[in-house]
Formats: C-alpha cells, sequence, structure tokens
C-alpha cells in the first residue's frame, strides 16, 4: 500500500460526525452504541508486492489490510463500495477506534507518503 492521502466524504458535514481535528471525527459506531473516532483515506494498492496480488480497490487482499487494522488497532467502518468499485487504483476507507490515539498515529502515514513525494520531486533519494 502507498500514497496515503485524506478523504473527506459528504458524509462527515451531517450532524451525526463531530470534527475533532483535521480528518479526525467523532460519531457513533455502526456496530454497537459507542462514540468512536473514524478517519477515511485513500490509497493505491501495490500489485508487485507479497500480499497485494490480484489486489485492487474492489478487491483488496486481507495482508496488508489486516497488517493497518493490527498495527494501529483500528476496525474498518466504511467501505466506500460506490467508490471502490469504479475506481481501478485509488481505495477509499474509512477506519475507526475507541480511542483518538489510533486514530491520530493512522494518520502518520499520510504525512510519511507526503515526505516521500516531496524527496521524489526534489530529487533526493531515502
Amino acid at each position: 500500500m502507498k500514497n496515503f492521502q485524506n478523504f473527506t466524504p459528504q458524509k462527515y458535514m451531517t450532524s451525526d460526525f463531530q470534527k475533532i481535528s483535521d480528518g479526525i471525527y467523532k460519531t457513533k459506531s455502526p456496530y454497537d452504541s459507542n462514540d468512536i473516532f473514524v478517519t477515511s483515506l485513500t490509497f493505491e494498492m501495490e500489485p508487485e508486492c507479497y500480499g497485494e496480488e490480484n489486489a485492487s480497490p474492489s478487491n483488496l487482499t486481507q495482508i496488508p489490510i489486516e497488517g493497518i487494522l493490527d498495527e494501529f488497532n483500528l476496525f474498518v467502518t466504511d467501505f466506500y463500495e460506490p467508490l471502490n468499485q469504479s475506481s481501478e487504483i485509488i481505495c477509499y476507507q474509512e477506519f475507526g477506534s475507541l480511542d483518538l490515539e489510533d486514530i491520530k498515529n493512522l494518520r502518520t502515514l499520510i504525512t510519511y507518503w507526503q515526505a516521500i513525494l516531496r524527496c521524489t520531486i526534489y530529487g533526493r533519494r531515502w
């Protein structure tokens, strides 16, 4: 997975979501009555990488997604199926957690990929 970016769906503009900070919202869990924190990201699958063979936005492979969920203590709260079915490259996912820090930690992936992009643009390598 690569090129993580923020995604702000229209549903975040409704009264069901309270903005906490850029890209992070508080809402009710779709699975129970708990308040949770959510964020939505876009990213690209890397079919040349182990576990991502034959992956596409409408057919995410388990290994990379499970790795993110486990690493950051998250669960998926929206798969954005219409968007993923209409895209050949970009994947859309909403991630949730009971702990705000888990969401903040996930969003460091955006910063990481922006730094890589800047280094690529300026011709530097890591």
